[in-house]
C-alpha cells in the first residue's frame, strides 16, 4: 500500500549548503520532518552543482513524517544574471536597460532548463528565456 501524503513544501534552497536555519528549518519543522536528515540528503544530492546556486525543491511529506524531494533546475533569472554579469535586473524594466544578453546565451540557458520548461522544442524554449530576459530589463541582442 502506498504512503499517505501529508503535504508538500516548496522552497528555494542553496545547493550544497542547506542548513536548518530559516526558511528551511521552520518550514520542515512544522510538518514534523527530521530537518538534519533532510539537509544531509539534500546536500548529498546537490554536491555536483555549483555551491550556493538557488535550487527550487519540492518536498513531499508523508503522514509517517518521512519525505521525498525533487530538485529542479535553477531559475532562469539566476542564469540570466550570470550571463549578463549583473547583480540584478533593471530597476525599471521596459524603461531602462539593465544589461544585455545574446540570443546564443538564451539558447544555452534554454538547453539547461529544457526539462522544467513547458516548451516542445528548443526554439520555443529560447523564446521563453528571451521573454524572461526582457521582463528583467535586459536587452536581447543577436
Amino acid at each position: 500500500m502506498a504512503k499517505k501524503i501529508d503535504g508538500f513544501v516548496k522552497l528555494m534552497i542553496p545547493a550544497g549548503v542547506a542548513n536548518p536555519s530559516p526558511p528551511l528549518g521552520p518550514a520542515l519543522g512544522q510538518r514534523g520532518v527530521n530537518i538534519m536528515e533532510f539537509t544531509k540528503a539534500f546536500n548529498a544530492a546537490t554536491e555536483e552543482m555549483e555551491r550556493s546556486v538557488p535550487v527550487p525543491t519540492v518536498i513531499t511529506v508523508y503522514q509517517d513524517k518521512s519525505f521525498t524531494f525533487v530538485t529542479k533546475t535553477p531559475p532562469a533569472s539566476y542564469y540570466l544574471k550570470k550571463a549578463a554579469a549583473q547583480q540584478s535586473g533593471a530597476d525599471n524594466p521596459g524603461r531602462e536597460v539593465g544589461g544585455t544578453v545574446t540570443v546564443a546565451q538564451c539558447r544555452d540557458i534554454a538547453e539547461a532548463k529544457m526539462a522544467d520548461l513547458s516548451a516542445n522544442d528548443l526554439d520555443q524554449a529560447t523564446k521563453i528565456i528571451q521573454g524572461s530576459a526582457r521582463s528583467m530589463g535586459y536587452e536581447v541582442v543577436e
